[in-house]
């Protein structure tokens, strides 16, 4: 979904009254869901999900479950394929094996073909016709649950309630948020808890001591930022543009424009970088991060007992 998100999800005002209506028709699609017949697979799968939409650190999360359990187990990422998150395949290609169809389905039938062990799924918590082995929700700290609402009223695709089925929550970002746990055991008291953060893998490819103009269009710009601004970058423009944007010559070229103009880098993310071409990349830095998990022996115990 190419969306900015508007401030109401985070703070309710008359538009939040306005669309409410139209959240109980998320909350009768979801509801009607559970009703699936779940379809079981000999395949292990782990799925990395949200409910919070965009900008919650699953695809992060999955790489690096991908990293910590591809020794023992052949491991596959499952990755839906929707045509405005081609940066997020391409992401999740250069760090191992992708099966990528429009059915979920048949490319956990495809991976169970082909012999892998176990499939790291990003995305799919709302998909309820398949049993998972694990499944782990992701937040943004920052953010939290915004204001609770269903979408659109609100960000949520489906109810807090859900958590009561989730194993696993893990909370991304630079800051705790502990009413959020505490709303988590709420629901579901034996959910385990997790937070991470971003750090930046090549720094030492970046001059900090230039000043940048940044530029993204992910679902958390504002964690970027905040990544860029914790590692000392010096940031003097920014500009923000919708989750999965996909950039124009002349945009970029306006993008240059400005920047020569004020004597700025130009720095985005990996995501948006990967949605460039050759041509748009020239003189177009980007920061390479990766999900840490706080207790991570903690977290890799769990995914070794499923």
């Amino acid at each position: 979904m190419k969306l900015i998100k508007p401030s109401f999800w985070q703070n309710s005002n008359f538009l939040t009254i306005l669309l409410y209506p139209f959240s109980l028709i998320t909350y009768i699609i979801n509801y009607y869901k559970k009703f699936s017949k779940q379809n079981d697979f000999k395949i292990k799968i782990i799925c990395v999900g949200n409910i919070y939409i965009g900008g919650t650190g699953k695809t992060a999360l999955s790489i690096e479950i991908y990293k910590l359990l591809k020794k023992k187990y052949k491991t596959v990422f499952i990755k839906k394929n929707y045509k405005n998150q081609k940066d997020e395949i391409k992401l999740l290609s250069s760090k191992g094996k992708v099966i990528c169809h429009k059915s979920r389905l048949k490319a956990l039938q495809s991976a169970q073909k082909k012999k892998f062990s176990l499939a790291v799924m990003d995305d799919g918590l709302q998909q309820k016709n398949i049993k998972y082995d694990l499944k782990i929700v992701c937040f943004n700290s920052s953010e939290g649950l915004g204001n609770a609402h269903l979408l659109p009223a609100g960000p949520l695709r489906e109810s807090i309630d859900e958590m009561k089925y989730c194993d696993i929550a893990i909370l991304n970002g630079e800051k705790s948020n502990n009413k959020l746990k505490k709303k988590l055991k709420e629901v579901n008291r034996n959910i385990k808890i997790f937070e991470g953060f971003y750090e930046p893998k090549n720094l030492i490819d970046l001059n900090k001591n230039r000043k940048y103009l940044m530029f993204c269009g992910i679902g958390n710009p504002h964690e970027f930022e905040k990544t860029l601004l914790k590692y000392k970058f010096k940031i003097k423009k920014k500009i923000i543009f919708p989750d999965h944007y996909h950039f124009s010559t002349k945009e970029i070229k306006n993008l240059r424009n400005n920047a020569k103009k004020n004597n700025l880098n130009i720095i985005t993310t990996e995501k948006d970088y990967l949605r460039l071409t050759k041509k748009q990349r020239i003189k177009i830095s980007h920061l390479k991060v990766r999900l840490r998990i706080k207790k991570l022996n903690e977290f890799k115990e769990l995914l070794n007992n499923i």
